[in-house]
């Protein structure tokens, strides 16, 4: 059965070179909450998740952690936005405007009303959704814990290694 996500089509959002959607956060409304959902997103689909992980071992705040399933997590009140990270990632998949010295995160708005939020009528590209959705792999549509869908290209480590007979 469908329930309704906050759908992000990463493939359209990495276009933009700044993001521009706002926020209903009522605490925050300087909030831009898409930008903690595209890290996480990026560090579950994107991330090489090496084994030896520079970007955790240049971070000198100790402010990101490689986590038992391989998943990078960062300590947003331990992070100086230094950019150690991005500069030390081999394959450029920590991007510069996901360290930011000051963030939000998002509550997904889902439940909250029966308008859409802001993130999803303010996204000039239409990046962003409400939806009933599914994961469809086949289809890069990839469900990311309760409350969030992502469509991109996952990163898929392939065994460049002959078989052994």
């Amino acid at each position: 059965m469908d329930m309704k996500r906050l759908f992000i089509d990463l493939d359209i959002c990495n276009r933009c070179k700044e993001c521009s959607v706002y926020c209903d956060y009522f605490y925050h409304p300087q909030n831009n909450g898409v930008t903690s959902l595209r890290e996480y997103a990026t560090f579950v689909l994107f991330c090489r998740h090496c084994e030896e992980a520079p970007c955790v071992s240049a971070c000198y705040h100790d402010a990101l952690e490689k986590q038992g399933d391989g998943i990078l997590k960062r300590y947003k009140m331990r992070c100086s936005s230094c950019k150690s990270c991005t500069i030390a990632c081999p394959f450029g998949t920590i991007f510069a405007d996901f360290i930011p010295y000051l963030d939000s995160q998002c509550d997904y708005c889902i439940g909250v009303s029966a308008r859409l939020p802001k993130c999803a009528t303010s996204c000039p590209e239409k990046a962003i959704e409400i939806k009933e959705i599914t994961e469809r792999p086949e289809e890069n549509i990839y469900l990311i814990g309760e409350s969030l869908a992502v469509r991109s290209t996952k990163w898929i480590k392939e065994d460049i290694q002959p078989k052994k007979k």
